[in-house]
């Protein structure tokens, strides 16, 4: 899957990454914020927030090449 992922050009990487990490951190944040005292849309947002962290690494890595 790394190997895929890399053959694509950066601005598709880009897309695809965000398309996968942003709706399952959005997900996990709204599921897991019941356990963490907050509303749900508030957990989201963390969950979003949490889901850029990767993408944001993704960059950064392309950028130092």
């Amino acid at each position: 899957m790394f190997r895929w992922l890399q053959s694509k050009p950066f601005q598709q990487q880009i897309v695809i990454l965000a398309l996968v990490l942003d709706p399952l951190g959005f997900t996990t944040g709204y599921l897991l914020a019941p356990s963490l005292d907050v509303e749900p849309l508030v957990g989201g947002v963390y969950g979003l927030v949490a889901a850029s962290l990767p993408l944001s690494m993704w960059v950064l890595r392309y950028a130092s090449q």
